[in-house]
């Protein structure tokens, strides 16, 4: 079966970019932080979840990507570049 992967052969190309945002935040956000922000924006992800996203492992929908982006102020855009 055929699998959609970016060219460095992950599931996503946001994961790094996340985890960079994440790392960033003045107090160092950890995964579960992140998760229980997603949870308040309706998204349930855990943070076994999050770090399957950093990782390449865990493909990311579309309404996650926004909360993200959201997350960090930052753009959906920038997120997949």
């Amino acid at each position: 079966m055929f699998k959609n992967k970016s060219k460095s052969g992950k599931n996503n190309i946001c994961g790094e970019k996340i985890y960079s945002l994440r790392k960033e935040q003045t107090s160092k956000m950890s995964q579960r932080i992140l998760a229980d922000k997603l949870q308040l924006k309706g998204i349930d992800l855990d943070k076994n979840a999050i770090q399957r996203i950093e990782s390449g492992e865990r493909f990311v929908t579309d309404i996650e990507i926004k909360a993200l982006a959201e997350i960090f102020n930052t753009s959906v855009d920038d997120l997949l570049k």
